[in-house]
């Protein structure tokens, strides 16, 4: 993509998966298309490619979105680990180097961020379908109100 336009895709690009709603999102995807088609096509075929992994987050309880939104759960815990590596390189025995991995994540671990809304994990669990971020039958009270 030609640097001149790439703060003002980012900016589209960013702005998408913190829309309000699914269609909101949908919009800004279109406007990204119609705006880079000819310009930067792999770009749009690459978010076309991914769109669904995209937008899976709309799916779930809105007070989830900021911890699906986000890969620190995966990259925080790893980054201490990661910064004892190469340390752990002077170690002469694997069981040595695992334990201290192990300790390392626990340590971790106790600064976790905690879930907002961990009461809506048992309906996840159970299948609960959710439309933006409601719940279905919510939802539909709310377009029939609306």
């Amino acid at each position: 993509m030609p640097q001149k336009v790439q703060p003002e895709a980012r900016a589209l690009l960013t702005a998408m998966p913190y829309a309000e709603t699914q269609g909101a999102c949908e919009q800004l995807r279109a406007q990204f298309n119609q705006q880079y088609r000819t310009l930067a096509p792999k770009a749009v075929d690459r978010l076309g490619h991914d769109w669904e992994r995209l937008v899976t987050f709309y799916q779930f309880p809105r007070e989830h979105w900021c911890h699906l939104r986000t890969t620190n759960v995966v990259e925080s815990p790893f980054a201490a680990v990661q910064l004892q590596t190469t340390t752990a390189k002077r170690y002469k025995r694997v069981e040595s180097t695992t334990a201290l991995i192990w300790k390392l994540l626990q340590v971790a671990e106790q600064t976790f961020r905690r879930l907002n809304a961990p009461e809506l994990l048992p309906d996840v669990y159970a299948g609960t379908q959710y439309v933006d971020g409601v719940q279905g039958h919510r939802a539909a009270l709310q377009e029939g109100a609306a």
